[in-house]
């Protein structure tokens, strides 16, 4: 097949590098691909702070993903805490 619609569809920009549409999230709580239908689902951004001054860091923060499933069960908060101390970004909550 030499004509182009038997050619595989790429995504281009105006200088001709590939991009992709959906990038596909991962739970950071379970680990598991969060699914474009998941509309429960949730991507939180924590500032990373000044310690000097106390303000946010322009274009610093730590991102976390929580698939719906996490969120339904009621695990959502415990995840959140477990995740910021093991990055650091809190102590002992509990």
């Amino acid at each position: 097949c030499s004509d182009q619609l038997c050619q595989p569809f790429k995504m281009q920009n105006d200088k001709g590098e590939v991009v992709d549409l959906y990038l596909p999230r991962k739970c950071s709580a379970t680990n598991r691909i969060i699914s474009a239908k998941d509309h429960a689902s949730v991507q939180i951004n924590f500032a990373k702070v000044d310690p000097s001054t106390g303000r946010a860091i322009r274009g610093e923060f730590v991102t976390y993903a929580l698939s719906g499933m996490v969120r339904q069960m009621g695990e959502s908060d415990d995840s959140l805490n477990r995740l910021a101390e093991r990055d650091g970004l809190t102590h002992k909550v509990f």
